[in-house]
């Protein structure tokens, strides 16, 4: 009896050790993880491999052209006086790196105020590296499939009540920087709302889902998926409308319009009419004396 309750004693101190409890944790773990990736499908087994080798990748190409201005890991670097020489990339999700690679504004050529759009420097299989990359350091939007922003598969009259509502937005939230036909307008500080009659639709969606630079973000809580593409219709719609009125003057809206008729219109017809007062025909004859 003495030896069994040595024995169970024996027993009790080992469990109640550390090193007992460390290696119950590591063998729970590994049986939890074992079990998993039985079980997992060979797809998605497959896909979380893939998307590890391009998160990795993706690690090696920010190291060489983006951790100068973001960091190494992403954080952002702040100037002396407190700005951002670069902002942390936490949380932008694969939206942004798309959005920003993709119409080439990064890398940046110089510091600058905002990006230009240029050239792209990546192919799109490192877009899509660098974006897996982004996207591993925090949950942030996902790029968009060409569902969210193509009309496709809505019939004549679903179009057209499309691109009645996205002009209703676009009129009432982006008009101030893009003006009436989306061409675009100087902004605060050195900024300007882009052109986009040439911009891709998504592109177009992109910007709105992640708010690029100055411009606010429309995210899918404030603005639904379909209200996007129903903005996009309209901005589409408005590269097929011919300019009845002949010059647009930029799309600027009735005001500017107004102001042009003024200035140059009346303006240019007083001045021919001053020109023709002063060039009439003037009598040269003189006063004879009686």
């Amino acid at each position: 009896m003495r030896l069994l309750n040595r024995s169970a004693g024996r027993l009790s101190r080992h469990r109640r050790s550390r090193l007992a409890g460390l290696a119950l944790l590591l063998i729970g773990l590994l049986t939890t993880g074992g079990i998993t990736y039985a079980v997992m499908p060979s797809s998605q087994a497959e896909n979380a491999q893939s998307n590890a080798v391009q998160v990795e990748e993706g690690r090696k190409l920010f190291l060489q052209g983006c951790s100068f201005c973001h960091g190494q890991n992403g954080e952002g670097i702040a100037t002396v006086n407190g700005d951002n020489y670069g902002p942390s990339l936490v949380g932008v999700g694969a939206a942004a790196v798309h959005f920003q690679v993709e119409t080439g504004r990064m890398p940046l050529a110089q510091p600058g105020v905002q990006g230009q759009v240029k050239p792209r420097t990546f192919s799109d299989e490192e877009v899509e590296q660098l974006a897996a990359y982004v996207a591993s350091l925090g949950p942030g939007p996902a790029r968009p499939s060409e569902e969210d922003y193509s009309t496709n598969g809505l019939d004549d009259d679903e179009r057209e009540a499309a691109i009645s509502r996205g002009g209703q937005i676009f009129l009432t939230n982006c008009t101030a920087c893009h003006n009436f036909n989306g061409k675009g307008g100087a902004m605060p500080q050195g900024g300007f709302a882009p052109d986009l009659s040439d911009t891709e639709a998504v592109h177009i969606y992109e910007a709105m889902l992640t708010g690029p630079g100055q411009m606010d973000s429309f995210s899918n809580g404030n603005l639904a998926p379909e209200e996007k593409r129903d903005v996009i219709a309209y901005l589409y719609s408005l590269r097929e409308q011919p300019a009845y009125g002949g010059f647009t003057l930029g799309g600027l809206g009735p005001v500017s319009e107004g102001l042009f008729a003024w200035l140059i219109g009346i303006g240019g017809l007083v001045g021919f009419a001053v020109w023709i007062a002063a060039h009439t025909t003037r009598t040269t004859k003189k006063k004879v004396d009686a």
